[in-house]
């Protein structure tokens, strides 16, 4: 590992995490809880076994990532956080917030994995009515459905089916989230080959935003209309 050899706070974070895929090493941890090399390989698509490794031991040798062995039927070695790991968790949901606008474009090649989009999902939504009755929402699009649960003003999200959605939505991942993130009306979703079932009001009540961002900031490349 490379050092910036400075004496600055950010400086030395990134002489930690600051490697390529290292910090998406610490995504998949903290999506996901204690993961098996095969989960991690399968959530970081791209990456090559023996980098993956490699990253594994340095972020360990910080003490960020401890392996565990898991007892049967499991029987295999599980990597976690460390608390100090965890510490991490609120650098990457500042990520997904200052991120979220440049997902205004997806390139055909793009992988996509729902717990990435669960995650963006748990930072940006908000029950605007903490007073109506609960609803659910779920979410058909990556490789898992999500469901995105709204009470009492607060907005739960979890990868499985809902048992009894009052909307559901089909249909890419870019569209779904330009919905969900006001940046597209439920016509254009459906231009764009989104298909729901259920209450459309559902979307009012959890919709979230881009405050960065208006109509007035897109260029011709971005896709998702006001």
């Amino acid at each position: 590992m490379r050092s910036y050899d400075e004496y600055c706070a950010i400086a030395k974070s990134l002489d930690v995490v600051g490697d390529r895929w290292t910090l998406l090493i610490v995504r998949e941890l903290a999506l996901r809880g204690g993961c098996r090399y095969t989960d991690l390989r399968n959530g970081l698509p791209g990456i090559a076994t023996n980098l993956l490794a490699d990253r594994l031991r340095e972020l360990e040798q910080a003490g960020l990532v401890a392996r565990e062995d898991a007892p049967p039927p499991i029987a295999t070695t599980l990597f976690h956080l460390t608390p100090r790991g965890q510490e991490l968790r609120p650098v990457l949901d500042d990520l997904f917030r200052w991120g979220l606008p440049l997902m205004t474009e997806q390139k055909p090649d793009d992988a996509v994995r729902s717990h990435w989009l669960a995650g963006a999902l748990e930072v940006m939504l908000t029950d605007h009515s903490p007073e109506q009755p609960p609803v659910a929402l779920e979410v058909r699009t990556g490789d898992q459905p999500i469901t995105v649960e709204a009470a009492d003003g607060d907005v739960r999200i979890r990868l499985s089916a809902a048992e009894n959605p009052d909307l559901t939505l089909s249909g890419d991942p870019q569209p779904i989230l330009g919905l969900l993130f006001g940046l597209r009306d439920l016509e254009a979703a459906q231009t764009a080959g989104v298909t729901y079932e259920g209450d459309p009001a559902v979307l009012e009540r959890i919709r979230g935003s881009f405050p960065s961002l208006s109509a007035a900031d897109y260029t011709p490349r971005v896709s998702l209309p006001s």
